[in-house]
């Protein structure tokens, strides 16, 4: 680089060095082109360049003196493409970042020609939005330094970029947002230490015209938005909102003088917008009040004014504005206690009244509870206000006792009698009106379920358990419920059956229990069959699943939803499956026949099932049982006929699972290929385990589980056996089909495979080195053996040693199968180098500066070709 920092051709990139010598004749095409490229998104892609070699160091202009010429010619050409001129904003403000790029646009006269804007709308071109979002960005990438944020102020910028902060366009007025904010936090005074003798005389001076001029623009735009803020009109609403973004941006992000002057300013018109009450504005409000309240908090006691205002909007007459307030307050999780406590008895009213469960003591009268009420009478605002008020109360349980106007239990009573009314077994005798609006509303009983379930880590609430439970299986008998709220209500049983005393249960509560599932399973909708076989397999993950449901045959049931004709209810099974296996697993139990019908219907499914979810779940069935499993060697004392089947299954396991069409049961295989090679392994000096913990397998569709599994793995003898007879455990992984898994993955056209598989061919080899010599592995004479094949004749060619393995040679003989030596291949195969192209990906290729440049070119030609006819679409094939 030079000695100012700026870019040389030196210190780019091969792939830039090309692209800075493409940069030319694409600025040409762009110049004179007068209309966008076919791609729409080429032009943020060159920018995305540019940015990128701005982020580098130096100057942009210096690195692309051609972009100084293009953005002239730009500029200067009034039939330019508007979608071409914005792109040329942008990156003039880009090469104006470094003070030296902005010097030399100055010194060309092109500043002030570029951002311009009483020429651009005499020109006619401000009415397009694109061009405006141009100006703005091109500005934003502009202000980074003392100069630029002079030559903004010294233009008269600040007024238009007011007005545009509620331009028509929401695009533009977002980003005049952000640049109003960049500008007033990245150039707000910090103190500094400075230099010493003229430079730090020099440097004080260029701060104070800094400030000096950071003031005036906090002046003006501070008095703008306190003549602003409080809408004239309705029409005005608009305005008001993206104010209130402005400040909450400014309000989170500003130091303490600039947020002090700000609050000064805005303060008796944010009072003015909390006494009009205008519910369109009450969480844009908050917003702000909490940036603000947060941050004082943060710091230092609240700013009285702070305080007022918040106290204001915990006080509004509208119930709606009211609520959402409450609920903004508890969602920033502050702990002032006369706040909170009244946030809490907000939120809690409509449930109060709905449920009549006085929650708020029986001696008092919340100032707001009629005109709730008579929001509440109203369907669409009553059950806007109680999903509001049942997403916060699990929140709200959790809170200190003095905040908390009654106990935690009273509030899970209140959720259970709001699910009775929505299903219609009861009415409030005091609001049957509001009933009316919540019976068999989804919405509310979802949200209602979700709080329920959430509530179950309540202090104080497990004594509910047989109330929760009845009213849950009420809604899983129910033939009118629908199937997400059937999988809520089996989601809350699970959650409260693992963290209450079961024994606490009714025995009738479990027979109801079994029978609803047994007819639930069965049921007409896939949706609900899948919640029931999920609700089985998490009953049987959590351990619960004899507590619960006794001998309710639930192995029997999930066998009989291994044949249903919906896949993912399949794969749920197998899934479900896996689960309920898992201890008996562990323990190196005999197989039963039925266990034994299962593992000949998953081998069906994994070889003839048409859907990839079932097959997905059949692989990950087998790695679970591996995972379990404490020992897989014939040989062990503890072997028994489970692990003896476990292996049996193992090479049509992988042979089938490597040769799916679903990339993703390749890659579980190969998951189960590096549980076998972890296993044959174990101990050994040079084997490099990724690691001995694994995430269970979680099913596509349902709930994803949090248990590990953890490889059961032996040392001391087996160890010094690996050691001594390498070999032999180097040919028992090619009887299993560990081997021909590796490479028939290595060269799938599936790059997560392929990764995975050179992964666990390269550990392989490292391990092995040269001392298993003489095992080998046959090759298939097409397919994925054809491609091997031909891996390894292009290396012999190229002088690798030849692999010759009883004397059949592996690189020309394409007619039959033949074997070749596994350490040979291993080290003839290139891996490390294939290994370096699957990281990359091809986006290093097809997605870079070089491949953009050169399609904007082919582009071009293209349209420029004689024989090309109107109309014909030109394909550019951009990153």
């Amino acid at each position: 680089m030079y000695a100012d920092g700026s870019l040389t051709h030196t210190h780019v990139s091969t792939m830039d060095r090309e692209c800075v010598s493409l940069l030319p004749a694409v600025c040409e095409v762009l110049a004179g082109s007068g209309r966008s490229l076919p791609d729409d998104t080429s032009l943020e892609k060159l920018l995305d360049w540019f940015t990128g070699l701005t982020k580098a160091g130096g100057s942009l202009l210096e690195a692309c003196p051609c972009l100084l010429d293009f953005i002239s010619a730009v500029v200067s050409n009034t039939a330019s493409d508007p979608g071409v001129l914005s792109f040329t904003l942008k990156l003039a403000g880009l090469a104006a970042a470094t003070e030296k790029g902005f010097r030399m646009l100055q010194e060309s006269s092109l500043l002030d020609l570029v951002f311009n804007l009483q020429r651009w709308q005499e020109a006619g071109f401000w009415e397009d939005p694109c061009l405006r979002i141009g100006w703005i960005q091109g500005l934003n990438n502009l202000l980074l330094h003392p100069k630029a944020l002079n030559f903004f102020v010294q233009s008269d910028f600040i007024e238009p970029l007011l007005q545009l902060q509620t331009d028509t366009s929401l695009f533009v007025a977002s980003a005049a947002n952000q640049l109003l904010a960049h500008i007033l936090i990245f150039f707000q005074p910090v103190s500094s230490a400075g230099c010493n003798g003229l430079d730090k005389k020099e440097e004080e001076d260029d701060g104070r015209t800094q400030t000096s001029i950071h003031t005036a623009v906090v002046m003006t735009i501070s008095q703008y938005l306190k003549d602003s803020l409080v809408p004239k009109e309705n029409k005005q609403l608009h305005q008001s909102l993206q104010i209130l973004k402005l400040l909450a941006l400014l309000l989170t992000q500003a130091g303490p003088p600039l947020r002090d002057k700000l609050l000064q300013t805005v303060s008796d018109p944010l009072e003015e917008l909390v006494a009009a009450g205008c519910s369109q504005l009450t969480l844009p409000l908050m917003d702000v009040i909490l940036a603000a309240y947060s941050r004082d908090t943060d710091e230092r006691a609240p700013d009285q004014r702070v305080t007022r205002l918040l106290s204001s909007m915990l006080n509004i007459n509208k119930p709606s504005g009211l609520i959402h307030a409450a609920a903004a307050f508890l969602r920033r999780g502050h702990r002032n206690t006369v706040h909170t406590a009244r946030a809490v008895r907000i939120l809690l009213l409509p449930l109060d009244i709905i449920a009549d469960h006085t929650l708020l003591g029986t001696n008092t009268t919340d100032e707001h509870q009629s005109s709730v009420l008579e929001q509440l009478k109203g369907k669409t605002s009553c059950i806007s206000l109680i999903c509001v008020c049942l997403t916060n109360t699990p929140q709200i349980t959790l809170m200190p006792s003095d905040v908390l106007p009654c106990p935690p239990d009273l509030i899970v009573t209140a959720v259970l009698s709001l699910l009775r009314i929505c299903s219609g077994v009861s009415l409030s005798t005091v609001c049957s009106e509001v009933c009316r609006n919540v019976i068999g509303s989804s919405k509310v009983q979802k949200c209602a379920l979700e709080a329920l379930t959430a509530l179950n880590s309540s202090p104080g609430v497990k004594e509910k358990i047989n109330d929760v439970f009845t009213v849950l299986i009420k809604y899983l008998d129910d033939p009118d419920s629908d199937p997400t709220v059937l999988h809520k209500s089996y989601q809350a049983l699970v959650t409260w059956s693992v963290c209450t005393d079961l024994s606490l249960i009714t025995d009738q509560l479990r027979q109801d229990l079994v029978e609803v599932v047994k007819k639930r399973v069965c049921d007409m909708r896939w949706e609900v069959r899948d919640s029931t076989v999920e609700f089985l397999g998490h009953l049987q993950e959590c351990d619960v699943s004899e507590a619960l449901l006794g001998g309710c045959c639930t192995t029997h049931l999930l066998r009989e939803a291994l044949q249903d004709t919906e896949s993912y209810v399949r794969a749920s099974a197998v899934s479900a499956l896996a689960k309920t296996l898992a201890h008996s697993w562990q323990q190196g139990a005999a197989l039963g026949q039925e266990e034994g019908e299962i593992v000949s219907r998953l081998l069906e499914i994994l070889s003839q099932d048409t859907e990839g979810f079932s097959r997905r779940a059949v692989v990950q069935y087998f790695i679970a049982w591996f995972s379990s499993s404490p020992s897989h060697s014939p040989q062990s004392s503890v072997a028994t006929s489970c692990t003896s089947l476990l292996m049996q299954c193992v090479p049509s396991v992988l042979s089938q699972g490597s040769a799916d069409l679903d990339w993703e049961v390749k890659v579980h295989t190969l998951e189960l290929v590096e549980l076998l090679m972890d296993e044959a392994f174990s101990g050994h000096r040079r084997y490099k385990k990724t690691s001995d913990t694994r995430q269970a397998p979680s099913h596509p569709y349902g709930v994803v589980s949090n248990q590990a599994f953890t490889l059961h793995t032996h040392t001391g003898q087996h160890t010094d056996g690996v050691e001594s007879d390498l070999s032999g455990v180097l040919n028992n992984l090619v009887e299993l089909g560990v081997v021909s898994a590796m490479l028939s993955g290595l060269v799938d056209c599936d790059r997560p495979v392929g990764l995975r598989a050179c992964r666990l061919l390269i550990t392989l080899r490292e391990t092995v080195a040269d001392d298993a010599v003489g095992v080998s592995c046959e090759l298939p004479d097409r397919g994925w053996g054809l491609e091997i094949r031909k891996m390894l004749g292009v290396k012999k060619s190229a002088g690798a040693r030849e692999v010759d393995i009883a004397g059949k040679r592996c690189f020309n003989d394409d007619s039959e199968d033949c074997g070749v030596g596994v350490c040979e291949a291993l080290r003839s195969l290139g891996l490390d180098e294939r290994l370096d192209v699957l990281t990359q990906s091809s986006d290093h290729v097809h997605n870079s500066p070089l491949s953009l440049l050169q399609d904007i070119l082919t582009a071009s030609a293209a349209h420029t070709r004689p024989d090309t006819q109107a109309g014909e679409e030109v394909i550019v094939d951009c990153y």
